[in-house]
């Protein structure tokens, strides 16, 4: 077991908070602060009891320089203060003199920000890869460190891995909740358990149909990534999206598990990939060569209610079409109202699949709902992650 945030003592300590506040930011406007507000309350409680609390966080790729305007954290520093209803002090640097002397002076329940982490990535990518010298001197500004950046604790970074290497460290509210909730699901669900896996790519999900092919009931197929298998059985899928080199690897899957895996059976084709373009629903086997699958077809979509309808215990990852595109979300959120009224624990991965469900207006109504895309994918394929792995044990 690790340690978390109730295991220590915070009142007049120095907190180093590693959180995960990567949100979409353009012309200095958030355009989702969902990973904001879930990382208040890790930050609310250290303050209240009388922590000092030094928040990290990166935001983007910062590559040169010139990336550095577009990937301040002081527009999220401004709408954290907001949500908190509290003074943060924003230090746009990331280490130096005055960050020193900033956290110096903090009194007890006060919050600074020290600038996007991956600032130090412009020369050498000290923070990307971990440099032992940067995690020292990070680890330095603090007494104790608290992970609550699930979003990238499958990477080892010097401002997780790097710092908790140095300090007595716990784990926050939030990626707690995560490790618990993803875990419990994955590792003693309620039958039925059902795994829904949409997207672009087979090869980004191997290695979870891998992992949960033998511990699933079924699992449902859509989104881009149902193409390959489609085609691995003989169908024509025009211009779909196709991946050659994972033909095989669905050959063998369905060979082997046939009865587990569950394909569409019709298709809302177009011939451009276009908002606008006229579209239609054809079955599996009259895709045109010209055409392109971009939703899953009603007759899918009732395929898939009646594969989920008695599930208890459901993991979802992946759209079922391009949902960004009104005309082709009509499969990912018809699924979506579906779930909420069924009996079922119902995980959503993050990235993209967290980004539709908040979309739709479905983030509460969940189980839960993880902030975090590839950590999450990683505890999917039975992996470990490195930024839990170093915190303390109990």
């Amino acid at each position: 077991m690790k340690k978390t945030i109730i295991d220590y003592k915070l009142a007049g300590k120095r907190v180093i908070v590693r959180s995960d506040l990567n949100v979409p930011i353009k012309n200095g406007v958030i355009g989702d602060d969902n990973r904001i507000k879930e990382s208040i309350e890790t930050i609310k409680f250290i303050s209240q009891i009388d922590g000092k609390v030094i928040v990290m966080s990166h935001l983007g790729r910062v590559k040169t320089e010139a990336d550095k305007s577009s990937s301040t954290l002081l527009p999220v520093a401004q709408r954290l203060s907001e949500l908190l209803q509290k003074e943060i002090k924003f230090i746009p640097q990331t280490q130096g003199e005055q960050v020193e002397n900033a956290i110096k002076n903090m009194k007890n329940g006060e919050v600074v920000m020290i600038e996007n982490t991956r600032f130090e990535d412009i020369e050498g990518e000290k923070e990307s890869s971990n440099d032992v010298e940067l995690g020292k001197y990070w680890a330095s500004l603090g007494d104790v460190f608290i992970n609550d950046a699930f979003g990238t604790s499958h990477r080892a970074h010097a401002s997780n891995v790097g710092i908790a290497s140095n300090l007595p460290s716990g784990v926050g509210f939030l990626v707690e909740k995560e490790i618990e909730r993803i875990g419990n699901i994955i590792n003693n669900p309620k039958r039925p358990f059902v795994v829904i896996l949409g997207g672009a790519k087979v090869s980004d999900k191997i290695c979870v149909i891998k992992n949960l092919v033998n511990k699933a009931d079924k699992i449902i197929i859509g989104g881009g990534m149902c193409f390959t298998f489609l085609k691995a059985l003989g169908y024509n899928i025009g211009l779909s999206l196709l991946e050659e080199g994972s033909i095989d690897f669905c050959k063998d899957l369905l060979a082997s598990y046939k009865d587990k895996i569950v394909l569409p059976l019709d298709i809302n084709v177009s011939l451009e990939y276009s908002p606008i373009a006229t579209s239609k629903i054809v079955d599996i086997d009259m895709i045109n060569y010209n055409e392109m699958g971009l939703d899953i077809g009603p007759k899918t979509i009732q395929l898939f209610k009646d594969t989920l309808k008695n599930a208890k215990s459901i993991v979802w990852n992946g759209s079922m079409g391009v949902f960004e595109f009104d005309k082709y979300n009509i499969g990912t959120k018809q699924l979506c109202d579906f779930l909420v009224k069924q009996n079922a624990k119902v995980i959503i991965g993050g990235g993209d699949s967290a980004a539709f469900v908040n979309k739709f207006g479905f983030k509460d109504k969940f189980y839960h709902v993880s902030t975090g895309g590839g950590a999450t994918l990683e505890l999917l394929e039975g992996k470990s992650l490195p930024g839990i792995d170093i915190i303390s044990n109990k």
